[in-house]
């Protein structure tokens, strides 16, 4: 039986949420069994599920279809990436966010996490307090944990360092002429209301371009698309914007 939160107001019947639902993919039991207890003592979060490796990770988001995926990167078999790409890429209308966890602080990692969909990137000795919140920041649907112009100065130390691979650049065919500069302009870290002042368009025009760039490339969010503006050559490592 889970205890009460501290100084958390009860809620009135009838008007319960229903927890936020998490699954956990690691290759240490140690390490699952720990994040099973941060999770499981918050009211409004459940572990629905544990798995050990890459393919596990797979076959529980498409048996469970939890909210929330904490997704380890190294694990026997498929890595973590290629399993977010597989659970992320089965279908248009997958519910789960992933949030990569690993004890590697490296550029490679988070790119290429970013790259796959995932939610976020967490350190895995990131306090309890900071984990749970992630988890319930990317299932309200916020902005992934990088903050755009975060993004675009971790793709540039990557690119800089390792070329794109040919065949992963994304076709801009479907983007109209404003829709590319647009993706440009988040490619350099700019926000709606910057990228409005620099079109010199109103806010809510740049939001309808950013839904369809979003749609057309089939990506995720604003994150994802400063990867590909990078991936097609609209802004170049080391240059300034």
């Amino acid at each position: 039986m889970r205890r009460p939160v501290p100084g958390a107001s009860a809620a009135a019947p009838g008007h319960m949420k229903a927890p936020i639902r998490v699954a956990i993919a690691d290759d240490q039991e140690l390490v699952r069994a720990g994040l099973r207890l941060i999770i499981d003592a918050e009211p409004d979060l459940e572990v629905i599920g544990e798995a050990s490796n890459g393919d596990g990770a797979v076959s529980l988001a498409q048996r469970e279809r939890p909210d929330v995926l904490l997704m380890d990167v190294r694990m026997p078999g498929r890595d973590g990436i290629r399993a977010t790409e597989a659970i992320l890429h089965a279908s248009d209308d997958t519910p789960t966010q992933v949030l990569i966890l690993t004890t590697f602080d490296q550029d490679e990692y988070v790119y290429e996490s970013l790259r796959a969909g995932a939610s976020g990137f967490l350190l895995k000795d990131v306090p309890g307090e900071d984990l749970v919140a992630a988890i319930r920041h990317v299932r309200r649907g916020g902005e992934a944990l990088l903050a755009p112009s975060v993004t675009r100065r971790l793709v540039e130390r990557f690119t800089q360092r390792r070329p794109i691979v040919p065949g992963r650049v994304p076709s801009l065919d479907e983007l109209t002429p404003r829709e590319v500069e647009v993706l440009a302009q988040i490619g350099r870290g700019l926000s709606n209301h910057e990228i409005a002042a620099t079109l010199n368009v109103s806010e809510t025009t740049v939001k309808t371009h950013v839904a369809h760039v979003l749609m057309k490339l089939g990506l995720r969010d604003r994150v994802q698309c400063v990867v590909a503006a990078y991936e097609a050559g609209l802004v170049q490592p080391g240059i300034p914007s």
